[in-house]
């Protein structure tokens, strides 16, 4: 992964950790994140369990579902996840 929107989710990648997000979601979003950073082309965060899919707009973003409201969204460039950030919209 090349570069995070949301700073919490940075600390949590980098550090395994962080109190600004819920720790109840930490495993679920650490496991994305792994699937992210091994990803080559975007086509591999199509897994089962996942309910990737890709979101409407320009640049183009992709979301996968953490929890409830809670996902992870992306670009993907060049084999590398950019801008990844946690949001809520669903």
């Amino acid at each position: 992964m090349k570069s995070f929107r949301n700073k919490a989710l940075a600390a949590l990648w980098s550090t395994g950790s962080t109190r600004k997000i819920d720790h109840r979601l930490h495993e679920r979003i650490l496991r994305r994140l792994d699937q992210l950073d091994a990803a080559t082309m975007v086509k591999e965060m199509d897994v089962p369990g996942f309910d990737f899919h890709p979101l409407r707009g320009r640049p183009q973003r992709y979301s996968v579902p953490i929890n409830g409201p809670w996902c992870l969204t992306f670009e993907f460039t060049g084999g590398d996840a950019l801008r990844v950030d946690l949001e809520q919209y669903r």
